[in-house]
């Protein structure tokens, strides 16, 4: 395993340009920056380098491994960074996303989130969940059908322990910005449906470090930001 050192890549310039690059897109779409969350996907990468990020004032950290970050999550405990899960989540996993996240990203199946409402520890606020949705079809994506979208959300807003706050997806890569923005276009409209049927949802998890752009300019609240920010993954 070759893991990157701190000096090899600065934490603190990068997420500058990352959220200069957010408020740029707020801008061209009319947008308040302010509006939108950046969640730094720190999978595979150490704690220290979260604390760097942390001591650049980030506060939100995306993590899809759940082994790999309930360690990080001990260890900088002190400094109460905001957790999401944003990996796929199996049966075996819900009761430390429960207890130890403040959102999951990627619910789509009732079980998964019946369980995270059944998990979700006395005392600690709902877990704000969102329905991945499989936007584009691909067979290799996690996540729901669009049609089959409204069905899941009106079983989780039943359940007492999380709250229903979006939809999230991870559209097939594309090149040019206005290919780039049609799925985000088409999970925009999703939830708007929803809305009105009588949600109400405030959140669209989507675009990653290659279409952030796209993603803000269709309605983003909250991009996925790994590479941009810490650099190549480790393997």
């Amino acid at each position: 395993m070759t893991t990157t050192q701190p000096g090899d890549h600065n934490i603190a310039t990068a997420l500058a340009g990352v959220r200069e690059r957010i408020d740029a897109a707020a801008r061209a779409a009319d947008r308040d920056p302010a509006h939108i969350t950046l969640v730094a996907v720190s999978k595979t990468k150490p704690a220290a380098r979260v604390a760097e990020a942390l001591d650049a004032g980030q506060h939100d950290f995306g993590e899809n491994y759940l082994q790999d970050a309930l360690a990080k999550i001990e260890t900088l405990a002190a400094r109460d960074p905001l957790w999401h899960f944003i990996g796929d989540i199996q049966s075996n996993k819900t009761r430390d996303i429960a207890s130890c996240f403040a959102w999951a990203h990627a619910v789509d199946r009732f079980k998964i989130a019946r369980r995270l409402s059944d998990q979700r520890p006395d005392g600690m606020a709902p877990l704000n969940v969102c329905i991945q949705v499989n936007i584009d079809g691909e067979a290799s994506k996690s996540g729901l059908a669009p049609d089959d979208v409204p069905e899941l959300a009106e079983q989780i807003a039943a359940l007492e322990h999380v709250r229903l706050r979006g939809l999230m997806a991870i559209p097939a890569p594309a090149d040019d910005f206005e290919t780039q923005r049609r799925p985000f276009a088409a999970l925009r409209a999703l939830m708007d449906k929803l809305n009105a049927d009588g949600h109400t949802l405030d959140t669209l998890s989507m675009g990653m470090s290659a279409d952030l752009e796209a993603a803000i300019a269709e309605g983003a609240t909250h991009v996925r930001v790994g590479t941009a920010i810490f650099g190549a993954r480790d393997t």
